[in-house]
């Protein structure tokens, strides 16, 4: 899937989205060199570390001494004194966790630090190419967002990893002291269902990506066919509609039973790994007898299990199922590994053409078009919405809505579309989105023709956001994290408190809350998509009066927060400062489109200027 940010140079109509092994392969070198500079914090985490698999080792050894050695044998004073070194091991923990938290800063601290830095660096060497327009707009998101979500994922990863390497050393060893034969029992369904959950992790969440989709594709196709009953009743088009309606239900049923099938796989690894052991011990229990293992041995067996080994690799799947691919992610964006990451800048097209018949007067680049042609891209460049030509109309003998529309938008730049009422941005917004075609044209997301892509293809490019605000009933997380099942709760939080949406999340409960979408406010809806939208992972946001119910406060906030989002947003326009807070505004007016900054379009443009007056007054 690709990541939240610019799309990859020169990516082919065919291009498949990156792999979490491939960011890996990237990664791998600069972290092995960051943990290389840090070997001291390394071994003095390691060494108490070693007390954590002493403590889990002598709670279950003392469990089963208590027993043998103590009650069994007569001996109460000494089963109790067995026990009171139980719970002095348990205590223990304390101090090694206070310990273990204050060597992890050593890690965390300096890889937050040698982030900020990288990404201080970038964004200065894009401004000092001395190119137009290349600030780095995501540089802000970098320093502060994706810096934390880093910091916190390492460290949730690294604690994570570290308890259930130490804890199950010191559990296994248990084990083995007390009898061997209790290994031969627990081991293989222990093995067996973590590596069945490792097998999962990438297809689930890839699963749960085209379930996604899939599902947005099938409500946005009924939602457009009931508005449009008597066009397609009048065009003749009804059968078309039903066939293609027919085609998404298959695909979304087809989509659901691959991710139940699944999610039923990590739910029988989570099973096997975590119940499985505990069961084989019971069963066990009279051969194990039979092979002189005491009772007392049994019991300190169980002890391992419930107190260390089973919980420690519980939590282990958890983390690598979340925090772990969201901090591959996260570093792979920041550090620019991904292709194109430090490619030209979004300036290197910002000259290119918009119109509704003819070439649209935009920024000079110094870059000349061969006479009747268009300024040439470099090779290196593709723009993030490029619209070819691009007429539509809704039937044979209907005036264009759009009409020989040319138009290129930069990765990273935030573009305002403005007009009268019916004038063709939402159209506009729809062809964008793939979920209209053109009569006439091309358009082209990342370099992809979106005309008749699959929704599931379509849903990793780009986030339509509609006036009318999608909200589900289920619980506030669901809702955010509607279009990022990876994203974490920190990310969530981080989102709701930019959004200002923090009042609301705390009314309704919390992340877990229950929401009722009639009890909400037309205002309130609107933010939930918003924050939904901006966790999603697609690289271009296109908002279609999306901000229309919200106060201008609370809509020049909301709009900050997006174009400081790493990828492209394109906003139709409810207020003037929308537009002038955009990079550029394109102006439909249903005979000839301008697009360019707020003052030049003041200058030449006699629409502009009226609407401008318009929102004054």
């Amino acid at each position: 899937m690709t990541s939240a940010g610019h799309p990859p140079a020169q990516a082919p109509d065919d291009a498949s989205p990156d792999t979490g092994a491939g960011a890996l392969r990237r990664l791998a070198p600069p972290a092995g060199r960051f943990l290389a500079h840090r070997k001291g914090v390394l071994v003095r985490l390691a060494l108490w570390s070693l007390a954590e698999s002493g403590q889990a080792f002598l709670v279950g050894h003392a469990v089963a001494r208590s027993v043998d050695d103590g009650f069994l044998a007569g001996d109460p004073r000494r089963g109790l004194l067995w026990l009171a070194v139980a719970l002095v091991a348990v205590l223990s923990g304390a101090p090694v966790v206070r310990g273990v938290f204050a060597q992890l800063s050593g890690l965390t601290e300096p890889l937050r630090d040698a982030l900020v830095r990288h990404a201080v660096d970038r964004s200065m060497a894009r401004a000092l190419r001395g190119t137009p327009g290349g600030t780095d707009r995501a540089a802000v998101s970098r320093l502060t967002n994706q810096a934390e979500i880093a910091r916190d994922s390492f460290a949730g990863l690294v604690l994570t990893l570290r308890s259930f390497v130490f804890t199950a050393v010191g559990a296994l060893l248990g084990l083995l002291s007390l009898h061997p034969a209790l290994l031969v029992v627990v081991l293989p369904p222990l093995v067996a269902g973590l590596a069945l959950f490792l097998g999962t992790l990438r297809p689930m969440a890839a699963a749960q990506r085209r379930a996604l989709a899939a599902d947005e594709a099938l409500g946005d196709h009924a939602a457009r066919s009931s508005a449009a009953l008597r066009d397609l009743a009048a065009c003749g088009t009804g059968p078309a509609a039903e066939r293609r309606g027919e085609d998404l239900v298959a695909e979304a049923a087809a989509q659901a039973r691959t991710l139940a099938g699944w999610t039923a796989a990590r739910t029988a690894a989570l099973g096997v790994a975590g119940h499985l052991p505990l069961l084989a011990l019971l069963v066990a229990v009279p051969w194990l007898r039979g092979r002189g293992v005491s009772a007392g041995a049994l019991l300190g067996a169980f002890t391992y299990l419930v107190q260390s080994l089973l919980p420690a690799l519980h939590t282990l799947m958890t983390a690598l199922g979340a925090a772990g691919a969201r901090l591959l992610v996260v570093l792979d964006r920041i550090l620019g590994a991904r292709q194109g990451a430090t490619g030209p800048p979004a300036a290197a097209y910002e000259g290119s053409t918009a119109g509704n018949r003819g070439p649209v007067q935009g920024h000079d680049t110094g870059v000349r078009a061969p006479a009747g042609g268009e300024p040439p891209v470099p090779r290196a460049a593709v723009p993030a919405v490029d619209l070819r030509s691009v007429t539509l109309s809704y039937g044979v003998r209907a005036e264009p809505v759009l009409d020989s529309l040319d138009l290129r938008v930069a990765p990273g730049e935030h573009l305002a579309v403005v007009g009268p009422s019916g004038i063709g941005k939402s159209t506009l917004t729809r062809l964008v989105a793939g979920t209209l075609a053109p009569s006439r044209g091309e358009v082209r997301v990342a370099g992809r023709v979106v005309t008749g892509r699959p929704a599931v293809e379509l849903a990793t490019l780009r986030v339509l956001v509609p006036q009318e605000a999608y909200v589900f009933s289920g619980t506030v997380g669901d809702n955010l994290a509607y279009l990022n099942a990876d994203v974490c709760r920190a990310e969530l939080e981080a989102a709701v408190e930019a959004f200002g949406l923090g009042p609301l999340v705390e009314r309704l409960g919390g992340p877990d809350g229950p929401v009722r979408p009639a009890e909400l406010s037309p205002a309130e809806r609107q933010l939930v998509a918003l924050v939904r939208a901006y966790l999603s992972p697609a690289p271009l946001l296109l908002l279609d009066e999306a901000t229309c119910h919200l106060d201008p406060a609370s809509e020049a906030r909301a709009e900050e927060v997006l174009a400081g989002r790493p990828g492209t947003l394109l906003v139709v326009a409810h207020r003037l400062s929308s537009a002038v807070r955009a990079d550029r505004t394109l102006v439909l007016d249903g005979e000839r489109a301008e697009c360019g900054t707020h003052d030049e379009l003041l200058a030449r443009s006699p629409l502009y200027r009226d609407l401008t007056g318009h929102w004054h007054a």
